[in-house]
């Protein structure tokens, strides 16, 4: 046999006061070095003892990296020649500086390729998400939220937790918060519904995915608000859906507008409640006529209900579902609003026939959601806790809403035009002619003040940019730094 070179071991770096393991850090020496072509396939590297007297550190962690790489086929010994960097590594590994690896990857032979639909799901930096305060748009008051009755619940649940609370669950997920949910929304809400046609989700986003996987194929036309929930349409384009968008005005989605568009749509998405961004209400003609040109073309409808919780006008509106006598309405709902976005906890309701179909999307998607959090939610709502977090939030709103109303009109001289005030969490407000609101935001965030761009919910640029200013997450004092914030930035 050929006597392998000895060579020589380049640096080994190591830190004796980080958190991970001597020997893992070790390990992970060796595996670079080798992928970045510093050691050789065959290049003998030094006995255990000797590497250990060379970097002054005990055997017991050097043995157990050269165990470690032994197992995953990078070191083999060889008689007469002792331990070497394994034969079987490519010897087509060029040395490489880690800092042009990126580089070196792209110029490449074999094309990188990704899905195409990939591009149509980027957006702009969303630099006014970065702040949590005023005006970030979906934040709901988390420093209200009553986190010792909630955590009490959860520790229970951790501390003692079923077995069938620890196993593979089925995709709809948790059978007594579906009832929980199912009661709730038919007092509340006036949803038709029983248990069997709830799935529990990861949120209403992932609702809105689950939706558009079971109903859509690609090129499908899709009635979408214009302005509309920018979220919306990246779940709609991720099945290749055409969207068309359809004009908003007072009464909500303009239906005879869409029927011209496109008379034999597949679906139609609407925020009927409360509109996301500009905040009208669909009026009772407009869900009527909605509801009809569905039953007539066998197309579907996707409520979006995210924060009808908080209505100021009155009590809360009864659903589009709630009127559908042809079963034509998936109706989709969250908890991130109403307790905590971090909580990841949202749910659809689901036509009977259609149920079997979206539990196998659901199923294919991630198989179920945590069972943890979803026991402890079903204790939160039927011991009344929710509820009366809600009836607490609703007046705290209320107040933070007014807030910003008034700092709006005594700060802004006007610049302002303040639309969609008696609802949800959030306001819009449109800038004077000629200033672009993506720029705007960019500044205020500069300033930690988040103002997110109307334009951006718009398929095409509007002839007149604005901003929506959420108030549920700043208390008063916030709201008013961040309006005076606001105005000298314009």
């Amino acid at each position: 046999m050929k006597r392998l070179s000895k060579g020589f071991l380049p640096p080994v770096a190591l830190d004796a006061a980080s958190a991970v393991p001597m020997y893992d850090q070790l390990s992970e020496w060796f595996r670079r070095a080798i992928l970045e072509g510093q050691l050789r396939p065959g290049q003998r590297v030094p006995s255990t003892r000797s590497l250990a007297k060379e970097l002054n550190i005990s055997r017991v962690p050097v043995l157990s990296a050269y165990e470690q790489l032994f197992a995953e086929g990078y070191l083999e010994t060889f008689v007469g020649a002792g331990t070497c960097v394994a034969r079987a590594i490519p010897t087509d590994t060029k040395p490489v500086n880690p800092a042009q690896r990126a580089s070196q990857r792209l110029s490449q032979s074999a094309p990188r390729n990704i899905a195409r639909r990939v591009e149509s799901l980027r957006t702009p930096p969303q630099t006014w998400a970065n702040n949590q305060g005023a005006f970030r748009i979906g934040l709901p008051a988390i420093d209200h939220f009553p986190n010792t009755a909630w955590a009490k619940l959860v520790n229970r649940y951790a501390r003692q937790a079923p077995i069938d609370h620890m196993v593979y669950a089925g995709p709809m997920g948790y059978r007594p918060l579906r009832e929980a949910i199912a009661e709730y929304l038919g007092t509340v809400r006036a949803v038709r519904c029983d248990a069997s046609q709830i799935i529990i989700t990861t949120g209403s986003q992932h609702g809105l995915q689950l939706c558009a996987h079971a109903l859509l194929e690609a090129k499908d036309h899709v009635w979408m608000e214009d302005p509309g929930y920018p979220g919306a349409r990246q779940a709609l384009r991720t099945v290749g859906a055409h969207i068309v968008p359809v004009p908003v005005d007072d009464e909500g989605l303009n239906v005879d507008q869409a029927i011209k568009l496109s008379r034999h749509a597949r679906a139609a998405y609407i925020s009927p409640s409360h509109q996301f961004p500009l905040g009208v209400t669909m009026s009772a003609a407009r869900r009527m006529q909605l509801l009809n040109w569905a039953a007539r073309t066998g197309a579907w409808i996707i409520e979006d209900d995210y924060d009808s919780e908080y209505r100021f006008g009155g009590r809360p509106l009864a659903s589009l579902q709630g009127m559908d006598t042809d079963d034509r309405v998936i109706y989709v709902g969250t908890f991130s609003k109403v307790m905590f976005p971090a909580l990841r906890v949202g749910y659809i309701v689901v036509p009977q026939d259609l149920v079997d179909a979206f539990a196998v999307v659901r199923d294919a998607f991630d198989t179920f959601s945590s069972t943890l959090y979803q026991a402890a939610l079903t204790d939160f709502i039927r011991d009344g806790q929710f509820a009366r977090h809600i009836r607490r939030m609703r007046t705290l709103y209320l107040e933070r809403r007014m807030a910003l109303l008034e700092a709006i009109d005594q700060y802004m001289d006007d610049k302002l035009e303040v639309i969609g005030t008696h609802a949800g969490m959030q306001l819009a407000a449109l800038l004077p002619r000629g200033v672009d609101d993506v720029a705007l935001s960019i500044k205020t965030a500069k300033l930690s003040v988040s103002t997110r761009p109307l334009s951006l919910c718009y398929a095409k640029p509007p002839k007149r940019g604005g901003m929506i200013l959420g108030y549920s997450g700043a208390n008063v004092q916030e709201i008013r730094e961040g309006v005076r914030k606001l105005k000298s930035c314009l």
